[in-house]
């Protein structure tokens, strides 16, 4: 600010340059030299010019906004310089929107940092996590107590149905019209919070929810369970999109709430540089609106300067 105003003296040129108004950068000037009890410039209504005092100090001011960016620079080389990200999901969240744009926004600024991804199964992203083999994870919510989540987006659930079933010709059907089908029993090693919040267990009435005896560790080996029929699973409402199947249907179910999206981590792990720079973007990115399902191909992000490693 100081500096520009030096170069141009003309506050009118010096404020469009820093993209403020002029009276703005008048009163920040006028507010800098009251603090450090120096003026640097006299003012005219015709033209601006650096005191003899100001002279004297430019030189140890461009050494001060130099000293400054080689701060940041080096806070940007300790940050590169850190673990690189170890991300795993599975593969029913690979081609969300949300997953490529936090990994697209993650990979153009901090390329050292990764990051690398590991594809995995309902169980072994738990594991993994807990083992620390990981350091964050895509995942549909709720998870365990002890994991830090940032929400991406929200959308719909739907049941996933045999297409044999009189039910899959329906254009919406209620919980209480399902009840007399089991759910696809997921791994016992399974987060319960989330098994019972992906079976509606229990149903709004109260009642329990039975389950089949064969449980699956894959998104596809639960829709293939329901797809024999007298079996059903409750999925978002973005697999009729990414696993379109002639043996089953996908049918909005009316009073079954929304699932929420996100990013997960140990919360005792959140201040690890290469955690703070993913949170960063997911905060950022969510402001910014993320879509749910998959609309765009969101992996590249040409806008975004590299911090150099």
């Amino acid at each position: 600010m100081l500096l520009t105003l030096a170069e141009e003296l003309h506050f009118k040129r010096a404020a469009s340059r820093l993209y403020l108004t002029q009276p703005a950068l008048s009163q920040q000037i006028h507010s800098l030299e009251q603090r450090l009890g120096v003026q640097f410039f006299t003012r005219t209504s015709r033209h601006v010019e650096l005191t003899p005092t100001g002279q004297a100090l430019l030189p140890l001011v461009e050494k001060v906004v130099k000293a400054t960016d080689h701060l940041r620079t080096a806070a940007s080389r300790s940050v590169a310089g850190a673990s690189r990200l170890r991300v795993g999901m599975c593969e029913n969240v690979a081609a969300l929107t949300a997953t490529r744009g936090v990994l697209g926004a993650y990979r153009a600024l901090y390329p050292c940092l990764g990051p690398d991804i590991h594809v995995l199964d309902f169980v072994e992203q738990t594991t993994a996590l807990d083992s620390g083999e990981i350091d964050a994870a895509f995942v549909y919510l709720p998870v365990p107590d002890g994991l830090h989540a940032v929400p991406l987006t929200t959308e719909p659930r739907v049941v996933c149905i045999a297409s044999s079933d009189p039910l899959a010709a329906r254009s919406s059907v209620t919980l209480a019209e399902l009840a007399g089908l089991p759910v696809v029993s997921l791994a016992s090693q399974m987060f319960q919070g989330g098994q019972q919040f992906w079976a509606a267990d229990p149903r709004p009435d109260g009642s329990p929810v039975r389950y089949t005896d064969h449980r699956v560790t894959r998104f596809e080996s639960l829709l293939s369970m329901a797809s024999f029929g007298g079996a059903i699973a409750f999925v978002p409402a973005v697999a009729a999109d990414l696993y379109p199947r002639p043996d089953i249907r996908y049918v909005p179910v009316v009073d079954l709430p929304h699932c929420t999206f996100g990013v997960v981590w140990p919360a005792a792990h959140r201040e690890r540089p290469q955690i703070a720079a993913l949170e960063e973007i997911c905060e950022q990115l969510r402001g910014e609106g993320l879509p749910a399902g998959v609309t765009q191909d969101a992996g590249v992000r040409p806008d975004l300067q590299p911090i150099e490693c």
